[in-house]
């Protein structure tokens, strides 16, 4: 018996031949794409709602908003998708480090990105308009969002945890994206009722759609944690911590570690040295107990019994690292357990991420459960077609396990990707099969020497692998933190996209950062006591409905043509960008210690990149030539900057940045302080 779907095709030539008149079977390499759009048709005729608000940004250059017919204006997008030249990402192939050196990524964390009021209550609504569509984003508003992307600029389109979430303990009204409860169950909130459609088939359609214009689709997942209530507990208790349920008076947390005992840590985790790590106190680790042999559910809950039969509970996770990081625990989210000895059988940085030598063994490690989180991976790309990986907390992994993982996923299709959220883009994880990495950029953006240290540690080592060019992610202080509504905001986001498009990395737009939203998304790193207090859990949209001001663009003029015009330089220069080798990246000398300058030469030519880090005042700077006289062409404004005497002055606007390139023959002074 035919489904639904091909006997709409067989029966209904003229809806095919809209969108292809000349070759309409073409249609049917996007099955999906094309459901999604039957859908919206049956419901648009079973519903009309006229007054369903939308940004005009996600359709032109202006700010502000229209309304519309929802399923009008999603099946408009969609056929202009359909109808769009047909971009064949397997038409040539690819190495995954090719191309991911050639990425501009964008960043969608779905539920949030692509919120909005669209009934102008004042509010993001948790369940479904009356009409069936949704405020909270979902899949369907990420796929008209795609144009958008790919005007800016990307060609990648890199989505967080899209997973079921846990329902106990839940964090803020939605719960954490790293709470998973199934992997291989999406979360139901990111499909649109109105299309009664499975959710699978939405995110099957957006894959289909990003590949038809011509953008590679990278999923992020997590294979260090999963919810308190997971699917996986009740038949693999031994996956997971747990602790007595009736703990007495202590109370459940990271473990605390003296002055001396702490020293000890850093000094043998800095060595590389994993023998004999220093443990948590003895009252710390006799709160955990052995996986029980059977669960049983509990006011929801799962509960099991220790060997005297007391009862037990799934331990909750909180920050491993550094070892006295006080933050609360994550309620909602367990650790997996990734190796099974009696004497580890608790929580701490030794047994989640710097696994103490005695642990790390062959023998020790859960087989079952490194068997099934090597083979998510391997089902999510037979299932959606995606192109790549990102894995959360990956330098939390054991190595072995990394290495199944990358190696099963990569069984016929050598030119999948994988990135790490790994800090140093070093030669090792290119060994390991690694094609980016998070990197070190968000995490010294807010002091110009410290970039400058970074600059230079990247030019004395090299770089292995790109890294993420961004100065925030959903974990970190957007740049425009604590500067919203400031135009200091616009200036040092643009500051840093134009520094990180002459690096070789990754151009990153974390959804938001193009209107210069400040508004952090989860408090992770970098973030101040003042700020959780400022920010509970209810403000953020990593666990409660929240969304962008893509209405206002926070009042400042969004940064989407000075992105494009960056990237269209970018990638003139794309082949000496890229280059990675020791010496690379090179800080010429420049008179006042506020500029910043970079110059990047390869194959011939050279490009500099000089810019002002401070975002509030002009200031100018010289810079010293080998050549007495030449006329340097400035690429961003298209105008000159004479070379005379050797010099040249340049004068900077608050936050200003210059890119010119350098004649073949010219040096610049090296000497830089």
């Amino acid at each position: 018996m035919l489904d639904r779907h091909y006997l709409y095709w067989f029966t209904d030539y003229n809806y095919l031949s809209r969108f292809h008149p000349e070759n309409p079977v073409k249609s049917l390499t996007t099955p999906s794409l094309d459901i999604l759009l039957e859908s919206l048709g049956t419901a648009g005729r079973r519903k009309s709602s006229p007054n369903y608000a939308v940004p005009n940004l996600w359709r032109s250059e202006k700010t502000g908003i229209s309304t519309v017919d929802p399923a009008r204006y999603y099946s408009d997008i969609v056929t202009e998708i359909l109808a769009s030249p047909r971009e064949d990402k397997h038409r040539i192939r690819r190495s995954a480090s090719e191309w991911s050196g050639d990425a501009t990524v964008y960043n969608l964390f779905v539920r949030f990105a692509n919120a909005f009021d669209h009934d102008r209550d004042g509010k993001i609504g948790l369940e479904p308009l009356p009409c069936g569509f949704r405020e909270t984003g979902t899949l369907l508003k990420a796929i008209a969002m795609l144009p958008y992307i790919r005007r800016l600029g990307a060609n990648t389109v890199y989505l967080l945890p899209l997973t079921s979430i846990g329902m106990v303990n839940r964090k803020g009204a939605l719960g954490s994206p790293y709470a998973i409860k199934n992997p291989y169950i999406l979360d139901p909130v990111l499909g649109e009722p109105a299309l009664d459609l499975p959710t699978e088939t939405q995110l099957k359609a957006f894959v289909e759609a990003a590949h038809l214009m011509g953008m590679r689709v990278v999923f992020e997942y997590v294979f260090r944690t999963a919810s308190i209530d997971s699917d996986w507990v009740p038949d693999h208790p031994d996956w997971f911590y747990w602790i007595r349920r009736n703990n007495g008076d202590m109370p459940y947390g990271a473990p605390g570690f003296n002055h001396d005992t702490l020293a000890e840590i850093y000094e043998k985790v800095d060595k590389h040295d994993l023998r004999a790590l220093p443990e948590p106190d003895e009252t710390y680790r006799k709160q955990f107990v052995s996986p029980p042999g059977r669960v049983s559910l509990r006011d929801g809950a799962y509960e099991g019994q220790d060997k005297d039969g007391s009862p037990c509970v799934v331990a909750s996770a909180f920050s491993d690292w550094p070892p006295d990081d006080r933050q609360p625990p994550w309620t909602d989210v367990a650790y997996l357990k990734m190796h099974d000895d009696p004497r580890f059988n608790y929580i701490s940085y030794n047994t989640i991420r710097m696994y103490d030598e005695s642990l790390d063994r062959p023998e020790s490690k859960n087989e079952a459960l490194w068997e099934e989180i090597s083979g998510i991976i391997p089902w999510y790309r037979e299932q959606y077609g995606i192109d790549g990986a990102m894995i959360d907390m990956g330098h939390a992994l054991p190595p072995a396990l990394k290495a199944a993982i990358v190696s099963k996923a990569r069984i016929g299709q050598p030119d999948f990707a994988f990135w790490d959220e790994n800090f140093d883009p070093s030669p090792q994880l290119k060994e390991e099969g690694f094609n980016a990495v998070f990197g070190s950029l968000p995490f010294v953006i807010h002091d110009v020497q410290y970039i400058k240290g970074l600059l230079n540690f990247l030019n004395r080592n090299g770089v292995a692998i790109p890294f993420f060019a961004t100065g925030e992610n959903h974990n970190t202080p957007r740049v425009c933190h604590n500067l919203a509504g400031q135009e200091a905001g616009r200036r040092r986001s643009l500051f840093l996209f134009t520094l990180g498009a002459i690096l070789p990395a990754m151009p990153f737009i974390h959804s938001g950062m193009e209107i210069c939203e400040w508004h952090p998304v989860n408090l992770g790193l970098n973030f101040t006591d003042e700020d959780r207090l400022r920010f509970p859990s209810e403000s953020l949209p990593l666990f409660s409905a929240g969304a962008c001001d893509w209405e206002n663009a926070n009042g400042l003029e969004p940064l989407c043509a000075d992105i494009r015009k960056i990237l269209d330089i970018r990638n003139r220069y794309i082949e000496l960008i890229r280059c990675g080798d020791q010496g690379s990246i090179i800080q010429p000398y420049i008179s006042d210690p506020a500029l910043l300058t970079v110059m990047r030469k390869s194959g011939g030519k050279t490009i500099i990149f000089a810019g002002n880090s401070n975002m509030n005042d002009r200031i100018s700077g010289t810079m010293e030539f080998d050549q007495p006289e030449m006329v340097l062409q400035e690429l961003i404004s298209g105008g000159s900057l004479p070379v005379v005497d050797h010099k040249t002055i340049l004068d900077f606007a608050p936050g200003q940045c210059f890119l010119f390139e350098l004649p073949e023959a010219p040096e610049v002074s090296q000497a830089n302080s």
